[in-house]
């Protein structure tokens, strides 16, 4: 019987594992990042990164735990260190995507894998084929200073937002994933028209040129952070120069 146990109780994890790594999700709830300690998946239960994608070998791509999420992750996925509740707020190696969750810290695009291929196309050609892109003024944690960019959110990743220095620019170099965020309108002030990305300790801070635009941001975010992909009816010419 004990024997027995153990079969099922080892069958059981291992579809567990399995099926976290069909939907592409943690085991631990998004909340719960770094609060509490995940299960970490079976090194033999993967054959390649569970962030990047690319496969490992016993040379130059070798395996590592994200102390966050518990998924496998690469050398350059996992080259991140953010502090963990669950052990005393220490330091620990985590992906990049439990860090910039973690954190709030926006990473530079000369880092990140996952996404280089689509930012090092032209902002113009991106903005093309975007749901809506516009220059905004990213603010900084004061609120008395930011960086004024070019902010696209392209119809082929309508999950992200993209951070250009100019309309013209042939890479982007930050980005920003916007599912599960929350909009927030903020007072105007001194002709100032603002409002906010929040979701946990992450709060951005945007500043529009007009009312209008804010408005057209607010809800192009909006449905974005709800998972909504396709564009809206009347946003047929979604940029503004």
């Amino acid at each position: 019987q004990d024997a027995i146990d153990r079969k099922e109780k080892r069958s059981e994890t291992f579809k567990t594992a399995l099926h976290g790594l069909e939907t592409d999700t943690p085991s631990l709830k998004t909340e719960e990042l770094g609060r509490r300690a995940p299960q970490w998946v079976r090194d033999n239960l993967v054959t390649m990164c569970m962030r990047c994608k690319e496969p490992f070998n016993a040379i130059t791509r070798r395996r590592h735990h994200c102390r966050a999420c518990g998924y496998v992750v690469c050398a350059r996925c996992s080259d991140y260190k953010a502090e963990l509740q669950y052990d005393g707020n220490r330091l620990n190696r985590v992906c990049q995507e439990c860090y910039v969750f973690l954190t709030g810290h926006v990473v530079l695009e000369d880092r990140e894998g996952k996404h280089k291929g689509i930012l090092e196309k032209e902002a113009a050609d991106v903005s093309g084929r975007s749901l809506l892109c516009s220059s905004l003024q990213l603010l900084d944690k004061n609120g008395k200073g930011g960086t004024r960019g070019w902010f696209v959110i392209p119809q082929d990743d309508p999950l992200v937002l993209y951070i250009y220095a100019a309309p013209q620019d042939v890479r982007a170099h930050t980005s920003i994933p916007l599912l599960g965020y929350q909009v927030k309108d903020l007072p105007q002030g001194d002709s100032r028209h603002l409002f906010q990305l929040a979701q946990s300790r992450q709060v951005y801070t945007f500043m529009a040129d007009t009312e209008e635009l804010k408005q057209r941001w607010m809800r192009a975010m909006a449905r974005s952070a709800a998972g909504i992909t396709h564009p809206e009816d009347e946003d047929e010419d979604s940029c503004d120069e």
